[in-house]
């Protein structure tokens, strides 16, 4: 089945959830509007349909492999990442002055989820470059930016993110790499780097690993980490390579999914020192690392939404295709397509509603975080900050889990054929499962969403969020349509239920810390169920408007409805009880003695 990027969901939802056209008043932004995000989705879905999307099997059957320190990628990968990087994907949101296009991250988002959807293990290589991009940008010296961003923003040359040891995984405390300062004002870097993704290929000429290490007489924990660039060659004073750097892939994983992208184990200073440069100042790397991990941690939620968006497409040709059984209402004597049972159109419409809310989740997020960046108003820009980083581990958490949901869900419309590996419904299950671990568990964005996000501003961004929620809860009342009274009662409890959760993490988790970190993720699931059913109660108020002003689109307007209806009375529905277990049922939680495990 080939993939169709779903360009028309992209638009209507930067054009009336993430406003574009406002996104296009921002300074830097001026030809960034609805024609142009048109344009470019165009030309994305076409390389993403065309050239991406053919190899995402082959690279599963056909995964990266590696013999003497050389990684090879999939037949096929070399060359569409030639074509990517003179397409100028990789640099589509980064800044022009480093030879970017400087685009919105709403339109950006967009492209990133149409390139995961076509072909994670590809897409993953670009989305660490991205990281390293930031860091460099946002903590770089001068020098370092000079040397690095052009090459990295052209996709010339790639980037990669080594955080985990070990000894050390989501602790980064544990971190034990060590680098010893050198007389030229370099440093010497040893240690070994585990789970770095696209961290040794041939796709590119060379790679930029921004690794977090010590320097020796650092103090003990996250206090003591530093951030170096240390390149795979290192680079001349006139830009061109110079000699091998003395860092190795010494073995790439063997992995449930996710096939293609070569997940290496790198080893820094075997022969005498890999030689890196420091970023920023000292002991301050987890800071800047965290500045790619943000980064990251939306676009892995965008992943989420991508790979839902491929199982849907592929379990709804199945189901159109596949002949079983007569419909229970007898309204075909024979045998029919499955899509007329009633529970297979339920498991379809799950999927539709999960994907399409929380892409509508992620491109007005990504809106709030281009306000945050170029609005020429401190307070706004303020604002902005708070409801986009409040939404991060919402977007990352949930839109990852509901993945999960989404792909079992797809393997389940195929029946017995899901589980055979030749339809391919099983690949997008095994390829989600990595999503909801890496750039930080769930439960670790949870862990954000409680200390971070909640608990230190006393629940304040939170409940700002929920009036905001009020106002299309009005908006509904007024509408009066059955589809909108179904919404505004299901969209009340949840933002009811959500704000006694917030009251419950704010009051208690000080005093009680166990008692509100055991319902983190449930509180998390929570939020993100109600931010991605409130986008959908705002689509739903759009395509009414639309529909009433003689929308010649009226198909695809009563579509979006239904969907945020069905969001609403199957999903949404859900909110209030889990509110329980997180407020009512800590004890349980925690009650059982260790022995009895």
């Amino acid at each position: 089945m080939t993939y169709r990027a779903p360009v028309k969901d992209m638009l209507f939802d930067m054009q009336h959830l993430a406003n574009i056209e406002q996104v296009a008043q921002l300074p830097g932004f001026e030809d960034a509007g609805f024609d142009t995000a048109q344009a470019v989705l165009e030309e994305c879905a076409k390389f993403s349909e065309g050239v991406l999307s053919p190899l995402n099997w082959e690279g599963d059957k056909n995964p990266s492999s590696w013999k003497d320190g050389v990684v090879t990628a999939t037949p096929g990968f070399k060359e569409a990442y030639k074509q990517f990087a003179e397409g100028g994907w990789q640099g589509l949101q980064h800044p022009q002055d480093f030879g970017g296009q400087g685009l919105p991250k709403t339109i950006g988002s967009a492209c990133g989820e149409m390139l995961n959807s076509a072909n994670m293990s590809f897409a993953l290589c670009p989305l660490l470059s991205d990281g390293a991009i930031e860091a460099l940008l946002t903590a770089g010296s001068d020098d370092l930016k000079a040397i690095y961003l052009e090459n990295l923003v052209s996709g010339k040359w790639t980037g990669t993110m080594n955080l985990t040891e070990p000894q050390a995984g989501s602790d980064l405390a544990a971190v034990r790499t060590r680098a010893e300062p050198q007389a030229d004002g370099s440093y010497k870097v040893f240690g070994t780097k585990i789970y770095i993704t696209w961290g040794e290929h041939d796709m590119a000429e060379n790679i930029i690993h921004l690794v977090l290490a010590r320097v020796a007489g650092a103090p003990e924990g996250v206090k003591g980490i530093s951030l170096f660039v240390v390149p795979k060659f290192m680079v001349n004073k006139d830009g061109t390579l110079g000699a091998r750097n003395d860092v190795h892939c010494v073995s790439i994983e063997h992995k449930m999914g996710i096939k293609a992208s070569p997940t290496a184990v790198l080893q820094y200073g075997d022969h005498g020192g890999a030689v890196g440069y420091l970023v920023g100042q000292e002991n301050r790397g987890l800071e800047y690392m965290f500045i790619m991990m943000n980064a990251a941690r939306f676009g892995v939620g965008v992943q989420g939404i991508a790979i839902a968006e491929r199982a849907y497409q592929k379990a709804v040709q199945f189901a159109k295709d596949r002949v079983q059984s007569r419909p229970v209402d007898g309204s075909i004597a024979a045998s029919a397509p499955i899509i007329h049972h009633p529970d297979v159109k339920r498991m379809l419409m799950t999927m539709r509603a999960y994907t399409e809310g929380c892409r509508a989740m992620a491109i007005s997020s990504a809106a709030a975080y281009d306000a945050s960046h170029h609005h020429p108003d401190a307070d706004v820009r303020k604002q902005n900050l708070a409801f986009y980083e409040f939404m991060v581990p919402l977007i990352k958490g949930y839109s990852t889990e509901m993945s999960l949901e989404v792909t079992s869900l797809g393997v389940q419309v195929h029946g017995g054929m899901g589980f055979i590996e030749e339809t391919g419904a099983a690949q997008y299950y095994r390829d989600a499962k990595i999503l909801t671990i890496y750039e930080g568990t769930t439960a670790i964005q949870a862990n954000d969403l409680v200390g971070r996000k909640t608990a230190r501003d006393g629940g304040q961004t939170g409940k700002g969020i929920a009036t905001q929620i009020e106002v299309t809860e009005a908006e509904l009342l007024k509408s009066g349509s059955a589809a909108a009274k179904a919404v505004l009662k299901h969209l009340t409890a949840a933002r009811l239920a959500y704000i006694d959760v917030i009251n419950f993490v704010a009051g208690n988790t000080k005093a009680s810390p166990n008692a509100v970190f055991s319902g983190s993720v449930p509180y998390l699931m929570l939020a993100g169920n109600l931010m991605a059913g409130w986008q959908m109660a705002r689509s739903l108020l759009i395509a009414e408007s639309q529909i009433a002003s003689g929308s010649d689109d009226a198909v695809f307007m009563n579509a979006k409805i239904i969907t945020a209806q069905f969001y609403a009375e199957h999903l949404l529905c859900k909110a209030p009880g889990m509110r329980g277990s997180i407020v009512d049922g800590a004890a349980s939680v925690t009650a059982l003695a260790l022995e009895s495990f």
